[in-house]
């Protein structure tokens, strides 16, 4: 299929060319027979794939709207507003030479796998375009909805705390900084200035030491690591210490838990710390995991009828509040956390301990996955580690052609050396 984990996503102009947005806007109009409404990055190559999708949604006879430079959930949100499709032109955290085409349903919610199966053969039928059209102009009215509509879900009494995002040069540059802004807060923004080639380009989440100095140089409380099409939040405490995924996991399971408002458990995936399991088992919080990707964590929230769950990388989904992971959202509730229960590194060391993790990317092609569990075996028996004291885990990526190698262990020496005889 060319559907990945999040959509087809490949080397713009490669993989994902003008021709596929056009037949992808007319396999979405075929298929889900909606309005679809269009949102795009700020990648050099968005534009123009965000121009050939529209056309080919209208060539399929349905309405379209162009909402211009805008995040993946701000899209979810307008398309539950408006009742149509979402179709996002974005690589998220990937580098600028990539682009991608991530469909939402009806809705804004997630594509099951049937759906994105008739989508694929409806793409792979529907025509080729015939011409270039123009980008039509964008919605001026959705990202003031959008915003208005973040605002009442978290409605925060003025604050006073100084916050630093980083904006990773990507579609919430012009929006992150005024959001938050508007709660009271103080606010540094870095990378907000996006020129189609420096979107994730050593900042945002997969990259926050900028954002970790800035938040000790300006003697900041918080600060927000948002990606390139702001589905996800990293943070950095008062300290100048970065809190992932894990973290605000923990914090915001343990305080819905103890005020009676997580109704159910937490989800989680395959990748989350060994400390965090350990963490909730003592207070009592059920923790499922899934397979890697916000899709299998929604799909297990949805399964159990409970409310929060997400991914170490900062996918934070909460279901009673949005239909997917929103970075922004995210970044309102965990000022909200803040304000009512203290500094954020303090809580979080208050709350939880991480045992020792890494994570090795291995090109596919060079992997030998007997190799790699016959290695942690062999380190496992000679370190002296139980099997409940560590963990293996071997996937794909989705997005790009890598092998990702995570181990962990309560035994820190063992986590080293595996690590160093695997890139070895």
């Amino acid at each position: 299929m060319r559907f990945g984990t999040d959509g087809i996503r490949g080397r713009a102009g490669e993989v994902v060319t003008v021709e596929v947005a056009y037949r992808l806007g007319r396999a979405v109009a075929s298929v889900l027979d909606s309005p679809v409404v269009v949102g795009y990055d700020t990648r050099e190559s968005s534009p123009e794939l965000a121009a050939a999708v529209l056309a080919g949604a209208a060539d399929g006879g349905v309405a379209t709207t162009n909402l211009g430079v805008f995040t993946t959930p701000g899209v979810a949100v307008v398309a539950r507003q408006r009742d149509a499709v979402g179709v996002v032109v974005s690589a998220s955290h990937n580098p600028y030479r990539d682009n991608g085409l991530k469909v939402l349903g009806r809705g804004g919610s997630k594509l099951d796998r049937a759906t994105e199966a008739a989508l694929e053969t409806a793409l792979e039928a529907a025509p080729v375009p015939t011409d270039s059209r123009p980008l039509p102009p964008a919605d001026a009215a959705a990202e003031g909805q959008y915003v208005e509509h973040l605002r009442r879900l978290v409605p925060l009494a003025p604050v006073t705390r100084r916050v630093v995002v980083d904006c990773a040069n990507g579609a919430a540059s012009h929006v992150a900084p005024a959001l938050l802004a508007a709660t009271g807060a103080a606010v540094v923004a870095l990378h907000d200035a996006p020129d189609g080639r420096n979107i994730n380009e050593g900042c945002g989440s997969t990259a926050p030491g900028d954002l970790a100095a800035a938040v000790r140089a300006h003697g900041a409380d918080l600060g927000f690591a948002l990606d390139g099409d702001a589905d996800r939040l990293i943070c950095v405490d008062e300290t100048g210490e970065v809190r992932d995924g894990d973290d605000l996991l923990v914090l915001f399971a343990l305080d819905r838990h103890e005020r009676g408002v997580l109704d159910g458990g937490l989800a989680v995936t395959s990748m989350s710390n060994l400390g965090l399991w350990r963490a909730l088992a003592g207070a009592g919080v059920e923790v499922v995991e899934t397979a890697v990707g916000d899709r299998h964590v929604a799909a297990a929230l949805e399964e159990r009828g409970w409310r929060v769950g997400g991914e170490q990388s900062g996918h934070l989904i909460f279901n009673d509040l949005a239909p997917t992971g929103d970075g922004l959202l995210t970044a309102l509730l965990v000022l909200d956390l803040v304000e009512r229960r203290g500094p954020l590194g303090a809580l979080a060391r208050r709350s939880w301990a991480r045992v020792p993790q890494a994570l090795v990317n291995v090109a596919r092609d060079e992997f030998d996955e007997a190799r790699v569990r016959g290695l942690e075996a062999e380190l496992a028996a000679a370190h002296g580690v139980a099997t409940a004291d560590r963990r293996l885990v071997v996937r794909p990526s989705g997005t790009e052609p890598v092998v990702r190698v995570m181990v962990e262990s309560v035994d820190g020496a063992f986590v080293e050396e595996f690590v160093a005889r695997l890139r070895a």
